[in-house]
């Protein structure tokens, strides 16, 4: 069995409109999926320590998903809880002022999403990331929240999750 683990950005909630949608995704192809509860959390750090002990019973493989500060999150805490793989939405890498604390690139497949238009995390930001790791990097027509890309968002997480599965 494979769990998903959604990680949501600094500004919006657990079950927004992009995590129910790629939510019924991974369902769709049989994952089990939940989203964990950050609202009240500003500090990336605590964050991670919250996501480390909400995981730590998961048994299945673990394909982690994160958005924004939630994609910085996911990324943060991918080694440490053995993931699988790792699907980020305009994660919060290299921001101005905190490049010490991006995370470095785990050591298993991971994909990235973000928009041209990003006017909170630079694209280029996640160019670099993806260059320093050779993470698949799908950049799209659209803004930080990614609202009107959803449809390719989920045909990206689709096609991650199968090929992980092989």
């Amino acid at each position: 069995m494979t769990t998903v683990i959604f990680s949501h950005g600094q500004e919006s909630g657990p079950w927004g409109t992009k995590i129910r949608a790629m939510a019924e995704v991974a369902k769709e192809l049989g994952c089990e999926v939940d989203s964990i509860d950050y609202q009240g959390i500003s500090d990336p750090a605590e964050r991670v320590q919250k996501l480390l002990r909400e995981c730590r019973d998961v048994d299945d493989s673990l394909i982690l998903v994160g958005s924004s500060m939630g994609g910085h999150v996911a990324t943060a805490a991918a080694d440490r809880l053995h993931a699988a793989g790792l699907f980020v939405l305009a994660p919060a890498y290299f921001m101005q002022g905190y490049e010490e604390v991006t995370p470095n690139p785990p050591d298993l497949p991971i994909c990235i999403v973000h928009g041209w238009h990003d006017d909170i995390v630079p694209v280029e930001n996640s160019i670099r990331f993806a260059g320093s790791c050779g993470a698949t990097l799908h950049v799209v027509d659209g803004d930080h929240r990614l609202t009107f890309n959803i449809d390719e968002i989920n045909y990206y997480l689709k096609r991650f999750i199968e090929q992980l599965r092989k």
